[in-house]
């Protein structure tokens, strides 16, 4: 589960309780007014989920990981891709000018090339799911590292909701908390190369 999945699930819980309440005072609100709703005692906080993953190092470190990653399969694919095109067009050509002596060596040899064909395909697919675990495994890593902060650093501030500012309408800037957050991430934070 992704960050963003990880604060929509607690935004949700957020707002499934404030309708709650809103239920409960809706009795004495009648449909023409406009009352916020005020919940004492309660201490609220938001991150901008999008502005902390731009500017955390661990979130940066592993996608120019993964950008490596990508980059290096798509190089290696596209050379692959180059030598077996120009095999197809060889072998093409070969038979354009009759150069195999029984049709079984022309088809031998078609086979071979779709064999070869198979084997990139699937060479392919197989670079694409081992981006996306690593990916789905890099999200996983990012959100661990987020809740785990998120609970050290509530310890001390006694927030009772902390949720992403994603899908806010509204809130007010003195309860964004993202700064802090991201400091504390990156301070937290030790790349695997040092």
């Amino acid at each position: 589960m992704n960050i963003k999945s990880v604060s929509t699930v607690i935004l949700s819980t957020a707002l499934v309780l404030g309708l709650c309440q809103c239920k409960q005072q809706a009795a004495t609100i009648t449909p023409q007014e406009h009352a916020p709703v005020a919940v004492s005692g309660l201490k609220i906080a938001f991150v901008d989920v999008d502005s902390l993953l731009a500017n955390y190092a661990f979130y940066q470190d592993l996608a120019e990981e993964m950008t490596r990653k990508e980059e290096n399969y798509r190089l290696v694919l596209a050379e692959e891709a180059n030598k077996l095109q120009k095999e197809i067009a060889d072998f093409q050509k070969k038979i354009e000018n009759g150069v195999y002596s029984s049709r079984e060596r022309a088809e031998s040899e078609q086979n071979r090339l779709n064999k070869k064909q198979q084997a990139f395909n699937e060479k392919t697919q197989k670079y694409s799911m081992d981006l996306e675990n690593e990916g789905a495994a890099n999200s996983q890593k990012i959100s661990e590292a987020v809740d785990t902060f998120i609970k050290e650093y509530n310890k001390t501030h006694g927030y009772n909701l902390i949720i992403s500012r994603a899908s806010l309408l509204f809130a007010d800037e003195s309860l964004n908390i993202t700064a802090e957050v991201l400091d504390g991430l990156n301070a937290a934070y030790t790349p695997a190369n040092e």
